[in-house]
């Protein structure tokens, strides 16, 4: 096919959405595709207004096609309005028909506006369900996210100040997928019983269950967990708002306990939404240990937050993370409704961690070999150590691995290992 035959089907996709959705009311903007989004959005913040219309200037902007009127000037059920202000198909029926059969069938199995025109149609055989579900929610956008988050904090300095300390982002931004990881059975139960939870609401309210969705995710550092946090934002279609106790300890008494009140808030205005706390005992330590009286009620204010938060309720995934477990106190260990191990690789995790971070490699190992001399290694350990054999071998002018290559990159490891482990004050 050619480029101009390319472009007029391109243009031709758009111009039918545009016409299908203005005459069916009941279809909304996760109808739309991404790119279709962008296109009549005119303002920029993904906000999509009946009736659509496309234009020239549109179609060069955003689909870099020129001369789009030109190029369907010969198109039996196309018409352009004078200087290219409206492009729009005469009858929609004939013009689906074209469409069709000129070789349309691949863009109707991704855009869903087109999936449910076609839906009953004998010439083509296509789930307006499934495509709709595999096409990307505006709601996963950073763009969606944006202007909520400026809709919450409008006027508000209290909120306003709580997203200087902390990390949010939309789904879409997450690179970390959850088929990307390597679960133990255990955290894939948890997970699934949060994903349960989260379609059985209205059911857990109206039996008043409110002990679900306060995870604690335990274990040494590398092991996955801010890995799978950020996994479950994808997974799940929720922005997810990073904290780092250590980051929200402020030198002025008092700011501390505001702080995290501040964070508590934002998250439940946000809602639904993943609320993550790595370094969990910088703050919830033993309050005996501690006699600083800004610290305790730092403490207690980071205690009455998550009593006074949870999933059923307000729509918030509460995660936090340690890896001194043996440092939280016994109040702390109570408000969470599921501790989720996260220990150290055996062999079999470890050669299928390899295995998935080694996908796009051209990698000619033995990766059980490889899993059997990296004991104690983390998640984290592994990929250092493919991300070193990599460098190796493109300083040889190589796009393949070895596995001398890996044994390269596990002494790097077992270096930084030894090098932290030594003690510059004797």
């Amino acid at each position: 096919m050619s480029g101009k035959d390319n472009d007029t089907l391109k243009l031709l996709e758009v111009i039918l959405t545009a016409e299908i959705f203005n005459r069916h009311q009941n279809l909304e903007i996760n109808d739309l595709t991404p790119e279709c989004r962008e296109l009549f959005s005119g303002n920029g913040a993904g906000e999509v207004k009946r009736p659509l219309y496309v234009s020239e200037g549109m179609v060069r902007k955003t689909l870099g096609i020129t001369d789009a009127c030109r190029k369907l000037e010969s198109n039996p059920v196309v018409a352009c309005e004078e200087f290219g202000q409206r492009i729009y198909v005469t009858t929609l029926e004939p013009a689906a028909k074209w469409f069709l059969k000129k070789g349309g069938k691949n863009y109707i199995e991704t855009n869903p506006a087109l999936a449910f025109f076609f839906r009953d149609s004998d010439s083509v055989k296509i789930s307006y369900e499934e495509v709709k579900e595999a096409n990307p929610l505006f709601e996963d956008t950073k763009v969606y996210l944006q202007n909520k988050m400026s809709t919450i904090i409008a006027g508000d300095e209290r909120l306003k100040s709580a997203l200087d300390l902390v990390i949010v982002n939309a789904p879409e931004e997450v690179e970390q997928q959850f088929e990307d990881l390597v679960c133990t059975a255990e955290q894939e139960t948890i997970i699934k019983k949060v994903h349960v939870a989260r379609k059985n609401l209205k059911i857990l309210q109206k039996h008043r269950i409110y002990e679900v969705g306060k995870l604690l995710f335990v274990g040494p550092s590398g092991t996955g967990k801010t890995s799978l946090a950020l996994a479950l934002s994808h997974e799940m279609h929720l922005p997810i708002i990073e904290v780092r106790l250590s980051m929200i300890t402020s030198q002025y008494l008092g700011e501390t306990s505001k702080n995290i009140d501040r964070i508590f808030d934002f998250a439940k205005k946000l809602a639904p939404c993943i609320l993550f706390i790595d370094e969990f005992d910088f703050v919830a330590k033993s309050r005996v240990a501690d006699d600083h009286g800004a610290m305790k009620r730092a403490v207690n204010s980071l205690l009455k937050n998550i009593d006074q938060i949870n999933l059923v309720k307000n729509a918030v995934l509460l995660i936090g993370a340690t890896n001194h477990p043996q440092l939280l106190d016994e109040a702390a260990w109570r408000r969470f409704d599921e501790v989720v191990p996260f220990g150290l690789p055996d062999a079999p995790m470890r050669e299928e961690i390899l295995k998935r971070v080694t996908t796009s490699i051209d990698c000619r190992c033995n990766f059980n070999r490889v899993a059997d001399i990296t004991e104690k290694f983390s998640g984290a350990d592994l990929r250092i150590m493919v991300k070193e054999a990599i460098l190796t071998a493109l300083m040889e002018n190589r796009e393949y691995i070895t596995e001398q290559d890996l044994e390269k990159g596990m002494l790097v490891v077992l270096t930084r290992d030894s090098i932290r482990q030594q003690n510059w004050l004797e």
